[in-house]
Parts: structure tokens; C-alpha cells; sequence
């Protein structure tokens, strides 16, 4: 994830400060100069604005006082508490501000050495898969001598706001950081995967298990490093304003710590074990707070011992920083953002992640086996005209986190564009060997579908069964156009790759060793009444599907006579009057046994329905019966493309 910075306008911050000190000048940046256009370009500031550098604002300038802290900063004039809570955030984890922050030794300020001083600073953010490293100048817009958008509580402390000048300068100008996502921003302070929560939706605070579940998420996210931030939905009139509990709506607020306190106290405190559960926000504002159960000074706090106190920090002052039982937060907030910083280090003693990123392009195009933009699964005859990507779970059961993201186009909102489209993915469990593009949905099946939402990233999280899957992201309406990046998360390598063949290539020695004549998909719903084969009086059955020559085997199924199998196999035959077998067997420790199968013409006559048959011997007692019947559908097709 830290790998080196590319740099953005192609402007290296060493050459440049080396070139201004040579010459004794400040810089000051032609790519995002002090004028107008980087500051709005619809709605101006309130007031004359005038762009003044540190050390015109104040005595002796440093980029952090006393180190670097979640409660400096506070939320300028611009309506952006979404960026200011993300910084918050990004101020707690030390291995993170220091990568967005580079050299941050070397670009303080030296007062002992002023001919050092060069105006210039430079800042990284991830921004669609890679660092891009941002220089700036070190001029700030000001009204009436004061910093109008993001700035430190010391007024000589500059950090925060030289960074909001980065990424104003990255979005094309400080309005187009007007209304965002304080997840957005944690994305692009990290590269970590965010999972968007509807509170509201979910309704947390009136299902007790489901609560408890996710507090013990969000405390190991936040225990691994994670970063979490939540709002109250607010209509337009509603923005930022401020409820009777304390709380504001439209308002972004960062989470900085999620606690289990022990209530309790002395040595009773400790053999009873009664905890409960809190989480500690902070304003942007750097005021106004909660005024319920376990605010400042509350009387639950009264519950708490005084060393559990001094160890959780309680300030009683309105800084904009307060304490709420869980449940309170479950059903007061109604978004969360939840960042995870996935360790994908091939030498780590904690749990790591295999990731594989793809990048890719909603793309129109006239023929429908290149066109790239297909919409939703609302829309069938071009759903799957979409991209698609293959990827295998290999164990039994594994773990994965999908995430989808568009390309931020804030920097567009200057010319009446740069808005979301509304993105999403499904994930549909296909023939464990199939190779090439999926052109119609048979029996295979969707296992998960993402939330559609116009938001720059949509994730899932999702425990799948041992087998193959495609994932198919879209737009929700068809025929719209954009680039996207896909990040697959498992506990062991997936083989995550796209398909892009539609079928078998015509190749050099088809002409000698023959090419597909038809396409045969089979599905293998299940058996009943096998023989029983094991002392228990049970069995171990498998099926294994078998086409000229190539086989496709299902996973095993315990103790059964009554197997669910439902595995599919897609074949591309060369021979379509050579049969289809499939056969069951019992698994044994020893030598397995066969327990009858069926034979299958698989021609494009025959029925594409459920079938139920009669388990057959093999050999020259082909057409004796075996105990048990198994359930199948089959369909043939000489159209390549047609499954």
C-alpha cells in the first residue's frame, strides 16, 4: 500500500524548494495559484479574501504545536465537517498522517535557519490505486486576517490547513470540497477499504445480539487501526443544525475510541465484571457536544471507578469531545463509515489478506458482445454485457470483502458535472470450470447483490462456500460511462481475474484437432435414496461430471443419503453425439465406491428442464438399476455464446 508517490502535475517537490532557495525566492504555485478560480466557482466566500502566507498571520508559524493532535483542528466557513472529521481521524494513527505528511521533520519550520524557508510543502494522498504526491505554496486564503476554512485551534500551527490547500488543489478548488464523505476522505488518506452502515435501516438499538455484534466489529476495527465516522441525515433546511440533545445534523463526526469501561468500584468493581459499552466522538467544531447519558459530566459517570475515569481521559469542557453508551449511538446516528485497514503483508504474525485490484471501464459500444455497460440485473437482455470477474474460494468456507470504486470526479463540479453515478455489483456462483464470459444466468445462482447508491465506493462483506463466483459490476442504469477499480479480499489466493473471451479461440490446429460444435451446461441439483455404504448405515457421496475426456467433481458431502450437490459444469464439445456421463461415488478412507450413474446424450433436442433419474450400473450392466435417483438439468446449444 505505501509504495512510492507519483507526482501530481508532474511537480517534484525536492527540485522545486531546492530551486527557490537557490534563488531566494517563496514559491508560489502556477498549477493552483492565489486567485479566484482556486477558491470557488459559483458560490464566493463571505467577505474580501486575501491570501497571506504563515508567517503574515502570525509570529513564529509551525507545521504542528506540541505534535499532532485530533482535537486541533476546527471546521472552517466551507461546509466541509466531512474533511475536517477525517482529519480528526487520520490524527490518531501515527502510521498514516506521517505517509500523508512526508518528511514532516524536514518540512517544519527551522527559525534558526529562515534561508531555508522556501513557501513550498507537499502532501500524499491514495487516489484511485496509487500515491500521488500534491505540492503546494504555502499562501492561505484569509478574511479579516483569519484563516476561512479549515485551521489549527493555535493559530500558528498550519498543518491541517496546508493540507485542505492539497486537496482542494487535487479537486480542482476549495468549493469543490463542499459536501463530501468523511470516509471518502479517510480512503484517500490510507487505501483502506470503507464499509458505508445505515444505523437507521438496521436498526441496531432495538435488536440487543445484533448491537453486540457490532460493537465487537467496530472495537476490533478501531483495536487493528481502523477508522470510523458517522452523521445524522439532515434535509437541505436541516444542515448543521443543532439538535435539542446537543447533536448536530448534516454534521460529520469522527469516532476516537470504542471501549468496553468497567462500571464498578474498588476491588467489587473487578470480581463482578460489569462493563458497558461507550464510543467517544469528536465535533469538528471543536464544540458544542452530547448532552444525554454519559456526557461530560453525567451522572452515570458516577458508575465508573476514578482510575477507569483518569484511564479513559474524561475533560469535562466543551472542546467537542464527549462519551455516549452504544446503544445511544446505534439509534441517534444514522450513517457510519467504517474503515478497515486490511493487512495484505506476505510476512506479518497477524491476519493477512490476499487482495487483488482490477481497474476497469463502463464503455458503450453497438455490438453486444463488446459492449461494456449493460445496467443492473433490472435491466436482463444487457445486464451481462457488463465486465465480469472470476474468482475461486478453494476452502470451505472463506471470508470476502468486495469493494467497488468510481473515480472521484469532484474536480468536474466546476462545469456543472462531477456527481456519482450510481454503482453496484452482484455475485453469482458459476460452473466450477468455467473459463469464459457468463451470456445468460441458467441455474446459475446470485448469491449476493451490493447496495446500488450513488456514492464514489460500495463494498460487501460476505462469507461464500467453497467453489467459483463472478462478480458483475454495473451502473444501475444502462449505458452509462465511467472508470472504476474492483479490490477482492480473501483469506487465501482467489485467482481473482476478468473474463474477456466470449469462447474458445479460434486457433492455428483447430483445423486438425477439431473445434467446439456445441455448448453443454449441466447442473447437478442433488441425489436421494442411495445405497447405504457405511457402517453408520450413511455415506460420503461426491458427483463427478464427465465430458470427452474432462471432469468436474463436487465437493464431498458427510453422512448422507439424501446429498444436496448442486454443482454445475460448462463444456465446450467437439463430439456433441459423444454422451455426458454423471456418476456418484461414496467417499472412503480406503478406496472409494461407485454408486451409480446416468448417461446423458446432450443434444439440443433433448429437455432443458429438472430431470429426475434412475441411477444406472456401469459397464455391461449398464441398464441394471442402482439404488437411488439423482436430479439434473441439462441444456445444449450450437450458439457458443449462448450460455
Amino acid at each position: 500500500m505505501f509504495s512510492s508517490a507519483v507526482q501530481y502535475k508532474n511537480q517534484h517537490y525536492s527540485d522545486l524548494k531546492r530551486d527557490c532557495i537557490n534563488d531566494k525566492t517563496l514559491f508560489e504555485d502556477p498549477e493552483f495559484p492565489a486567485i479566484n478560480a482556486s477558491l470557488y466557482f459559483r458560490k464566493p466566500p463571505p467577505g474580501r479574501v486575501e491570501w497571506k502566507r504563515p508567517k503574515e498571520i502570525c509570529n513564529e508559524p509551525r507545521l504542528f504545536v506540541d505534535g499532532i493532535s485530533s482535537h486541533d483542528l476546527n471546521q472552517g466557513i466551507v461546509g466541509n465537517c466531512w474533511f475536517v472529521a477525517a482529519c480528526s481521524c487520520l490524527a490518531l494513527k501515527p502510521n498514516l498522517w506521517k505517509k500523508v505528511i512526508p518528511d514532516y521533520k524536514e518540512q517544519e519550520w527551522d527559525h534558526k535557519q529562515p534561508e531555508r524557508y522556501a513557501g513550498i510543502f507537499h502532501f500524499q494522498f491514495w487516489v484511485f490505486g496509487e500515491w500521488v504526491d500534491v505540492v503546494v505554496d504555502d499562501l492561505l486564503p484569509t478574511i479579516n486576517g483569519e484563516l476561512i476554512y479549515c485551521h489549527s485551534k493555535d493559530n500558528n500551527e498550519f498543518w491541517s490547513a496546508l493540507l485542505e490547500k492539497a486537496y482542494a488543489k487535487l479537486h480542482g478548488c476549495y468549493e469543490s470540497l463542499e459536501g463530501g464523505n468523511t470516509g471518502d476522505a479517510v480512503v484517500d488518506f490510507s487505501g483502506c477499504v470503507v464499509e458505508a452502515i445505515n444505523l437507521e435501516k438496521e436498526a441496531f438499538y432495538k435488536d440487543p445480539k445484533k448491537q453486540d455484534q457490532l460493537f465487537e466489529d467496530l472495537l476490533k476495527v478501531y483495536d487493528q487501526g481502523g477508522i470510523i465516522s458517522c452523521s445524522i441525515r439532515a434535509q437541505p433546511h436541516e444542515i448543521e443544525h443543532k439538535m435539542a440533545n446537543g447533536l448536530v445534523k448534516g454534521h460529520a463526526y469522527s469516532v476516537t475510541a470504542v471501549k468496553k469501561v468497567r462500571l464498578g468500584h474498588g476491588l467489587l468493581a473487578y470480581f463482578k465484571n460489569e462493563t458497558i459499552s461507550l464510543i467517544r466522538m469528536r465535533n469538528p467544531w471543536g464544540k458544542t457536544e452530547w448532552k444525554g447519558a454519559w456526557s461530560d459530566s453525567s451522572e452515570e459517570w458516577s458508575k465508573v471507578g476514578d482510575t477507569e475515569r483518569r484511564n479513559l481521559g474524561i475533560v469535562v469542557e466543551d472542546d467537542g469531545e464527549f462519551w455516549m453508551s452504544f446503544t445511544d449511538w446505534c439509534k441517534f446516528y444514522e450513517d457510519a463509515d467504517v474503515c478497515r485497514l486490511l493487512n495484505t503483508s506476505l510476512i506479518s504474525v497477524h491476519k493477512t489478506w490476499n487482495e487483488v485490484v482490477h481497474f476497469g471501464s463502463w464503455t458503450k459500444h453497438a455490438e453486444p458482445l463488446l459492449n461494456r455497460c449493460g445496467g443492473c440485473a433490472n435491466h436482463k437482455s444487457t445486464f451481462l454485457q457488463n465486465p465480469q470477474y472470476l474468482f475461486d474460494v478453494t476452502k470451505e468456507a472463506d471470508e470476502v470483502l468486495i469493494t467497488l470504486q468510481q473515480k472521484d470526479m469532484k474536480i468536474n463540479r466546476q462545469f456543472g458535472q462531477g456527481e456519482n453515478l450510481s454503482i453496484g455489483f452482484g455475485v453469482f456462483k458459476v460452473e466450477l470450470n468455467r473459463k469464459y464470459r457468463m451470456h445468460d444466468i441458467l441455474t446459475q445462482q446470485c448469491v449476493n447483490t451490493s447496495t446500488y447508491i450513488n456514492a464514489r465506493t460500495v463494498f460487501m462483506r460476505c462469507t461464500l462456500q467453497q467453489g467459483r463466483y463472478v462478480i458483475i459490476p454495473t451502473t444501475f442504469e444502462p449505458y452509462k460511462l465511467g472508470d472504476y477499480m474492483i479490490r477482492v479480499f480473501t483469506d487465501v489466493e482467489s485467482g481473482c481475474r476478468e473474463l474477456t473471451e466470449d469462447k474458445p479461440r479460434v486457433k492455428c490446429w483447430s483445423s486438425f484437432l477439431g473445434y467446439p460444435q456445441a455448448v453443454t451446461h449441466v447442473y447437478v441439483h442433488g441425489a436421494e435414496e442411495l445405497q447405504k455404504q457405511d457402517n453408520t448405515g450413511g455415506a460420503d457421496p461426491y458427483v463427478i461430471i464427465n465430458c470427452e475426456g474432462r471432469t468436474v467433481r463436487s465437493t464431498i458431502k458427510k453422512d448422507t443419503l439424501q446429498p444436496e450437490f448442486m454443482t454445475s459444469a460448462i463444456f465446450y464439445r467437439k463430439k456433441p453425439r459423444n454422451p455426458i456421463t454423471v456418476e456418484v461415488w461414496n467417499s472412503n478412507a480406503v478406496k472409494d465406491e461407485f454408486m451409480g450413474h446416468v448417461v446423458l446424450s446432450g443434444s439440443v433436442k433433448d429437455s432443458s428442464g429438472p430431470q429426475r433419474l434412475q441411477l444406472l450400473k456401469r459397464g455391461r450392466k449398464t441398464a441394471d438399476e442402482m439404488p437411488g435417483k439423482i436430479s439434473l438439468r441439462i441444456i445444449t446449444s450450437t450458439e457458443l455464446t449462448a450460455m
